[in-house]
C-alpha cells in the first residue's frame, strides 16, 4: 500500500468512497483539495483518503478519514492517520457521530480520548459529535 498527495484525479474515487461511508462526512470532494489529503493507494486503486488542517501552529484537525468497504480493516485507515500526523507533532482533533461505535474505537486505538461533546453537531439527522482529542 502507497499512501501519497491527492490529485484532482482522485475526486471522483474520494467521492465513490464517501458514498459508501454514510457515517463519513460528506463535503464535496474538490473542497478538500484546499487542505491537505492523503489517499491510500494499492495496485492503483483508491482505498481511503484522509483530509487534514493546520488549526494553529501545533494544533491539527483529521477533518474526515473514509476506507472503501472492500479495503476496511486492510490497514489503510491506520496507515492514513499515521502518514497524516507523521512530523506534526502537537495536539490533534476530529469530531465523529456519537452512535459511530467503529470509528470511536479505531480512533482509541489509535491513542486518541474523548476531550468533549458537541450536541445538534451533525444534521441529516441530527446527532451529537464526539470531539476527541491526541497530543504527540
Amino acid at each position: 500500500m502507497t499512501i501519497r498527495p491527492a490529485r484532482a484525479s482522485d475526486l471522483d474515487a474520494i467521492a465513490a468512497i464517501q458514498g459508501q461511508s454514510p457515517e463519513a462526512s460528506h463535503w464535496p470532494p474538490d473542497q478538500y483539495l484546499a487542505y491537505t489529503v492523503l489517499i491510500a493507494e494499492n495496485e492503483s486503486h483508491c482505498n481511503g483518503f484522509i483530509v487534514t488542517r493546520e488549526l494553529a501552529p501545533g494544533e491539527y484537525e483529521i477533518l474526515n478519514l473514509a476506507v472503501r468497504n472492500e479495503a476496511r480493516r486492510t490497514g489503510a485507515g491506520r496507515a492514513l492517520a499515521h502518514s497524516a500526523m507523521a512530523g506534526r507533532p502537537g495536539a490533534w482533533y476530529l469530531e465523529v457521530r456519537e452512535s459511530n461505535a467503529v470509528a470511536r474505537e479505531f480512533y482509541k486505538s489509535l491513542g486518541f480520548e474523548v476531550a468533549g461533546r458537541r450536541p445538534k453537531y451533525y444534521t441529516d439527522p441530527e446527532e451529537a459529535a464526539i470531539v476527541m482529542r491526541i497530543c504527540s
